[in-house]
């Protein structure tokens, strides 16, 4: 299994995925960028995590290039050390970055198969990260994307609208694409204690959870605080964010800016899952700000599924795939409307009772369709779809 922008460590998803083909029987090797502390491999629930080191090349189109062409010439040799060394039969592979495959293709040679396991839509991102983004880096995208595609034995995505795109945009068979969501596990949640430290700083706690990126729609968050507190008269809230990014600075200068930085608790990336999960429960309200743009759009975002195994009533924007995850745990603000999201964050502050109802049709949607448990055998149909002769 392969990926090159998140540490295992942090990446729920694949070390999910890692963990159920393990209990299925597969031997599971994990290549990844690891911070400088993790040995360069180690031995994790039995499964093997090859670390290549992580390395800043600082932010635009210069940075984003150089980390994709330093990771995938990192990957390609550990790949190849794994090859004479171990063996293997299925190469996993998690975008982004697209051009991934291209380099584990050449193992379809001998008789290996591929998985192109598509997180995001490559193209979308790019152009929701950058002001300005260079159009020929967009038709490469798009480039390696089809390849990806097309050098795939199997596809897998996370929600019907990426499954969409490889149809219409990849031109792939159906039988090629299997759907396997990105739910929380929901055991995690059960037991979950108050955090009296947090649960004593604001009569109503709101939560952020997620990566801070310039697609994350931080902004937008930092807007409708400035509009509950100056336009509604809300003044009993705290905000807190959990987790880091590379708009983080620029979304503290913002809070500043806006005089809501005293209504704010940027928590940073919180890696004792207990102390996170506690954080979570201890909210009264939980947010997605991401603003609407065509990556959004057809993003499915774990954070809302969490919220709702942690039972809490949710505001976000009115995207398709928000909708599909929250279903009636949420309330939908108007798409990148800061002002309507403030309206909404104060109608649940306001209705305790709706909290309630929110809270009790969010645990439920994720224990009975959206965990974990219902993706597993999703992804054991697609191992046993192509180690068929």
């Amino acid at each position: 299994m392969i990926l090159e922008n998140c540490s295992y460590l942090r990446d729920a998803r694949v070390g999910k995925e890692a963990k159920a083909l393990k209990e299925n029987g597969y031997r599971v090797s994990v290549i990844s960028p690891e911070p400088g502390r993790l040995p360069a491999c180690v031995l994790l629930e039995d499964i093997a995590i090859y670390g290549f080191p992580q390395l800043a090349f600082g932010g635009g189109t210069v940075g984003y290039f150089l980390e994709y062409a330093y990771a995938t010439w990192a990957i390609a040799a550990i790949t190849a050390y794994l090859w004479v060394t171990q063996g293997f039969d299925i190469v996993h592979v998690a975008n982004p970055p697209d051009c991934l495959i291209l380099v584990t293709s050449v193992y379809k040679l001998i008789g290996k198969r591929l998985i192109y396991d598509q997180h995001d839509l490559s193209p979308e991102l790019y152009v929701a990260r950058f002001r300005s983004p260079n159009r020929l880096l967009v038709r490469i995208q798009l480039l390696f994307e089809r390849l990806s595609y097309k050098l795939a034995d199997h596809v897998i995505v996370t929600n019907e609208s990426s499954r969409e795109i490889a149809i219409q945009r990849g031109k792939i068979p159906e039988s090629k694409i299997t759907i396997v969501r990105n739910g929380p596990a929901f055991e995690q949640f059960q037991n979950l204690q108050i955090d009296t430290e947090l649960r004593e700083r604001a009569p109503c706690i709101i939560a952020f959870a997620g990566v801070t990126g310039y697609q994350d729609g931080l902004d937008y968050l930092c807007r409708a605080l400035q509009s509950l507190r100056c336009d509604l008269g809300k003044e009993d809230f705290l905000c807190i964010v959990l987790g880091e990014g590379d708009a983080l600075s620029c979304i503290k200068d913002l809070s500043r800016e806006l005089a809501i930085d005293d209504k704010m608790w940027f928590a940073g990336w919180v890696s004792d899952q207990e102390t996170y999960y506690r954080y979570l429960f201890t909210a009264d309200i939980c947010v997605a700000p991401e603003p609407s743009n065509s990556y959004n759009d057809r993003s499915t975002f774990v954070k809302i599924m969490e919220y709702m195994a942690a039972g809490k009533p949710i505001v976000a924007f009115d995207l398709a795939e928000n909708r599909f995850s929250a279903g009636e745990a949420a309330l939908y603000a108007m798409p990148n409307s800061h002002q309507d999201f403030a309206a909404k964050l104060a109608a649940l502050m306001n209705d305790e009772s709706m909290r309630a109802l929110m809270e009790e049709a969010g645990r439920r949607r994720i224990e009975t369709k959206l965990s974990w448990r219902h993706s597993i055998p999703d992804l054991s149909k697609v191992y046993d779809l192509i180690s068929q002769p």
